[in-house]
C-alpha cells in the first residue's frame, strides 16, 4: 500500500500547463487560452468552475458565446453571434458549446476564408483517462465470515467522448486484492464496464459505475477438520461473469488535465450472491488525460 502512496504522490508532483494570457471583456478581467488563432479566434477557460468560451474577429472585440435559459427553453445565443461574425456562411444547427464542437465550427471556417490558414484541429473522437487507485475490500462477493478487510491496488483507463463535458463513458479496469494471514483468497480482476456521470461540472463530477464483464484468476486456500485434524487445501481458479456489478464515484479536478478520484465499489450485483456482508469497498486515486 505504501507503494501506491507514493506512486500517487509522485504523479502529483507533475502539473499540466497552458498558455493563456488576460483579457478584458465586457469589463470583466479574464484569464483565457487561445485555442484558435486565425480569421476568428475562439478562446476559453475553466472559469469559476463552468467552461466559458469566447470569439474574436478581425473587426471586433472579444465577446462571449452564451447559451441563457428562458421559461425552460435554452436561447442559443451564441449559434446567433457565431453567424453574425462568418456571415451565415456555415450552418449552427448541429452546433454545440462545447469546445470540440466550437473548435472544429471556428477551424473550418478559417479554412474557408483564408488559403494560408493551417488547421490546428485535431480529428480524434475519443479521449482517454488513465488512472491509479488502492483501497480496502470485504469482498462481499466471496465467503468472508469474520467480515474482514483487505487491502487492494490496481489501474484504469477511461474512455469517453472528445467533448469534454460527456456524461457516458467507459472503462477497463485491472484490480488485484491482496491475501492476509486471516482470509486466504486474492484476486486478480479484469472488468469491462460503463460510467454514467450525473453530476457533471468542470471541478466535480459525481457517477455511477455498472462492470458487466469480469474475468478473475484466484487464489484461495480451504481449511477443513477431520477429526481434530485440521487440513489445508490452496487452489488456483479462473472465471469469467457478466455480473452487473454496482457501484459510485466521483471525480475531483486538482489540475488542468488531472483528477482526485474517490470510489464507493460492489455495493450490489445483479447476477453475482452477496456473502452475507454489506459492501465495504473504498478506493482512493488519481487519474490525468492522456
Amino acid at each position: 500500500m505504501r507503494k501506491i502512496v507514493c506512486l500517487i504522490c509522485f504523479v502529483l508532483s507533475f502539473s499540466f500547463l497552458e498558455a493563456q494570457d488576460t483579457y478584458i471583456v465586457n469589463g470583466e478581467q479574464l484569464e483565457l487560452k487561445k485555442e484558435v488563432d486565425g480569421k476568428l479566434d475562439l478562446f476559453w477557460n475553466i472559469i469559476d468552475g463552468n467552461y466559458r468560451y469566447f470569439v474574436k474577429s478581425e473587426s471586433s472585440a472579444i465577446m462571449e458565446l452564451t447559451n441563457t435559459k428562458k421559461d425552460g427553453k435554452f436561447q442559443e445565443e451564441y449559434k446567433t453571434l457565431l453567424n453574425e461574425l462568418t456571415n451565415a456562411t456555415m450552418s449552427t444547427k448541429r452546433l454545440n458549446l462545447t469546445l470540440f464542437s466550437l473548435k472544429e465550427f471556428v477551424d473550418s471556417y478559417n479554412s474557408s476564408v483564408d488559403s494560408s490558414y493551417q488547421s490546428t484541429v485535431k480529428r480524434n473522437k475519443l479521449m482517454f483517462r488513465l488512472g491509479v487507485f488502492g483501497g480496502i475490500t470485504n469482498s462481499p462477493f466471496v465467503s468472508n465470515p469474520d467480515n474482514l478487510t483487505t487491502p487492494f491496488f490496481g489501474g484504469e483507463l477511461e474512455v469517453l467522448d472528445v467533448n469534454q463535458i460527456s456524461r457516458h463513458a467507459a472503462f477497463l479496469q485491472v484490480k488485484h486484492v491482496l491475501e492476509q494471514d486471516e482470509l486466504q483468497y486474492s484476486t486478480t480482476e479484469l472488468a469491462l464496464g460503463y460510467r454514467f456521470r450525473f453530476i457533471n461540472k468542470a471541478k466535480f463530477s459525481l457517477y455511477g459505475n455498472v462492470k458487466f464483464a469480469t474475468l478473475n484468476f484466484s487464489n484461495v486456500t480451504i481449511a477443513t477438520e477431520d477429526n481434530g485434524t485440521i487440513t489445508t487445501e490452496s487452489f488456483n481458479d479462473t472465471s469469467f461473469d457478466a455480473p452487473l456489478i454496482f457501484g459510485v464515484g466521483a471525480d475531483i479536478r486538482v489540475s488542468e488535465n488531472s483528477f482526485i478520484t474517490l470510489g464507493y465499489n460492489e455495493l450490489f450485483a445483479l447476477f453475482l450472491d452477496n456473502q452475507g456482508n454489506f459492501s465495504t469497498d473504498f478506493s482512493i486515486g488519481y487519474k490525468f488525460n492522456l
